[in-house]
């Protein structure tokens, strides 16, 4: 075995995680379903998640026939939906395609919704213990900073470097833990703040720490002024305390989720208001922003209390007026289901 990997996998088996959810057991439903979690998301987030999801889901064949709602509203608070969507639709394709199961074979398994090489490699090394390198956001930081590659990771040169290193590293033998322990390495010892490369493993062969680069490499991603807009969130509340709902379109942010109907200033929110209910006042609420990877959003939220809903408005309008109870079991972006969740803290205190 080589140098790189020999080092890694023994500070693997004293320093490595070993008790995560989806080790126990590492089938390749529980690998895949952790990889897509994990993206954009710290394992500390993720623990709880994945341990509800396949409470509920604990296999594909459960997965595929689950409703988009259920889906979603297990996956609610991760943000970036896209990524259960594909997991949804993955999971159906696998029951029409591959007999119920993930493929073996990497080709078939990289062209699922959302599993590309990265993924298509950590599911079959872990799972199966079959030789595919990986090269995630962790992985592309300690090998950056082991080899001392510049540029930033996401140019398409950087990465074709970085996968060759990848590749070249990946021993023939535990593969599943390897890839468990250079995703380890960089999550806890080779961190982008503050990395602790006097516990690393792999410091005596390592270019950023012999050159001091370590605080410059991974190069950074060309910084991009974010932008801000804005938006008039309707909260329509009748005497009973349900909510109007609206389902969001299938393009944009939050695609599919339910939320609440929004406008682009006052007036426009008191003319949608009075489309779908009874109204007399608003109230604005305290505003907020949200921040997304592309831009910010300041939300301004409205409350028109005691509206009084027509008949006529249900799920095939893409409207639905919920209570309490049944918002528990829709898929709600995080910042209107803690928006909800304070109004309703706020209500009951006020009857205290």
């Amino acid at each position: 075995m080589k140098p790189f990997a020999a080092a890694l996998l023994a500070w693997f088996d004293d320093h490595g995680r070993h008790d995560l959810p989806w080790q126990h057991p590492r089938d390749a439903y529980r690998v895949w379903l952790s990889e897509i979690m994990l993206q954009q998301t710290q394992v500390a987030t993720v623990v709880g998640y994945f341990e509800r999801f396949v409470a509920a889901l604990p296999g594909l064949p459960a997965l595929a026939a689950a409703t988009e709602d259920q889906v979603l509203a297990l996956w609610s608070g991760l943000g970036y939906y896209r990524r259960a969507r594909f997991l949804h639709r993955a999971a159906q394709l696998c029951l029409e395609r591959h007999g119920g199961e993930l493929p073996r074979d990497f080709d078939a398994l990289a062209a699922l919704p959302g599993i590309g090489r990265s993924t298509a490699g950590a599911i079959l090394a872990q799972a199966h213990g079959l030789r595919f390198p990986i090269l995630d956001g962790n992985v592309k930081r300690v090998l950056a900073r082991y080899h001392g590659i510049h540029g930033h990771p996401g140019e398409s040169a950087v990465e074709k470097q970085l996968w060759r290193h990848a590749d070249a590293h990946t021993p023939t033998a535990r593969v599943a833990d390897y890839t468990q322990a250079i995703m380890d390495l960089g999550a806890t010892v080779c961190t982008r703040a503050r990395p602790r490369c006097e516990a690393c493993p792999l410091a005596g062969g390592c270019v950023a720490w012999r050159d001091g680069l370590v605080a410059q490499l991974p190069s950074a991603k060309p910084a991009k002024t974010t932008p801000t807009r804005h938006t008039v969130m309707l909260i329509l509340r009748d005497a009973s305390g349900r909510v109007l709902l609206e389902r969001r379109g299938p393009q944009g942010v939050w695609s599919g989720l339910w939320s609440l109907p929004e406008a682009g200033d006052h007036d426009a929110a008191w003319r949608r208001a009075r489309q779908h209910a009874r109204i007399d006042d608003a109230r604005s609420l305290a505003p907020f922003t949200h921040v997304f990877s592309h831009y910010k959003l300041c939300i301004e939220p409205l409350l028109f209390d005691g509206a009084t809903a027509p008949h006529g408005i249900g799920d095939n309008h893409g409207l639905r007026w919920c209570d309490t109870g049944e918002l528990a079991a829709l898929g709600l972006p995080a910042p209107v289901r803690k928006l909800l969740e304070q109004l309703e803290e706020t209500i009951a205190g006020s009857k205290a």
